[in-house]
């Protein structure tokens, strides 16, 4: 609720004095008219409702004033709808799942942070489309491009290793990607893809799966995961068990640098989490969609609710103070 003329709310200070002006015209201007020795006895005497009815009057006015201040400054509901047009992006993510990404130099591992941080992303998402597309030495969509963000972070948390041949298909993961994009009539289509490696495998070169891209108007952001120098990766030892130990890390961000440059998108390297999701934000923003809103508001007066229970206070304390009371006041 609103006051649309909240000015008028001040005269409620009057009532101050109009409380006060009573008060000393009913509690201490009226004289006794009859002088009497002695009042002890007149004290046992029990007072009748009417007695106390010299005040029904008064408070009803002091309300009834209050009632009338309040409708002035005009009391509104606000009904408040807003419409938004939205010009989303298709966006797909294209994970590398080889089994390199176990390596632990992102916490608790590659995978793992990675998923975290585009789940974080997918969360600031309001109106694009996201597909996600995972790749090893072969490449599948694991889900095609939706608005149904619950279902996608579902199946990203269950994405694991080993589902398909370990390798590193970085062209077919492009790929793969373009072809879920390449029917878009979406604004801008962005691919976001995550590798720790360098390719290996696959029938397409990842530089000529970037040209394919760069042909349906699709703009690569590239990430390369992994710290710089040797990462500690767990491994099963046969005389010591599970340990950890350092495996050198090979990321070809020269191929990956191209990549993005061809597509007008950019490289990154993310060396930890931390910076992992720096990565993603800046994503984020680089990538923003245009919501246009726009603000109806609509206003309904409530000052009937509060003028018409004044009138007919007003008219109770006439009726009291002229019929009802009117001895007890005499």
């Amino acid at each position: 609720m609103s006051w649309a003329n909240p000015q008028w709310l001040w005269l409620l200070l009057l009532l101050i004095p109009i409380i006060g002006y009573h008060v000393w015209k009913i509690g201490w201007k009226n004289t006794p008219s009859l002088l009497f020795s002695d009042t002890s006895e007149l004290q046992k005497l029990s007072k009748s409702w009417r007695s106390y009815g010299i005040w029904a009057a008064p408070i009803l006015q002091w309300i009834a004033f209050g009632l009338v201040v309040l409708a002035l400054a005009r009391p509104q509901y606000e009904n408040t709808t807003v419409e938004r047009n939205a010009e989303g992006i298709d966006i797909v993510l294209t994970l590398d799942i080889s089994t390199s990404m176990k390596a632990q130099d992102l916490k608790p591992n590659r995978l793992e942070a990675a998923k975290d941080v585009a789940k974080s992303f997918i969360n600031k998402r309001v109106s694009d489309r996201i597909g996600l597309v995972l790749f090893a030495r072969k490449s599948f969509t694991m889900v095609p491009p939706t608005l149904d963000y619950d279902l996608l972070k579902k199946l990203l948390g269950d994405v694991e290793m080993g589902t398909v041949e370990d390798g590193t298909a970085i062209g077919m993961g492009i790929a793969t990607a373009v072809n879920r994009l390449k029917k878009s009539e979406a604004k801008s289509k962005v691919i976001i893809l995550l590798t720790d490696g360098q390719n290996n495998s696959g029938e397409i070169d990842p530089v000529t799966a970037a040209d394919l891209a760069l042909s349906y108007d699709i703009k690569v952001y590239t990430i390369g995961a992994g710290t710089r120098g040797t990462a500690p990766y767990p491994v099963n030892d046969p005389v010591f068990g599970r340990r950890t130990r350092n495996i050198e890390v090979n990321i070809d961000e020269e191929m990956l640098k191209q990549i993005a440059n061809m597509t007008g998108g950019a490289y990154f390297r993310a060396t930890d989490t931390e910076s992992l999701k720096e990565i993603y934000n800046k994503i984020d923003q680089l990538e923003k969609s245009e919501i246009d809103e726009i603000i109806y508001t609509d206003y309904t007066d409530l000052y009937p609710r509060f003028l018409l229970p004044a009138i007919l206070l007003f008219i109770l304390a006439l009726v009291s103070d002229q019929f009802l009371f009117r001895k007890a006041i005499e």
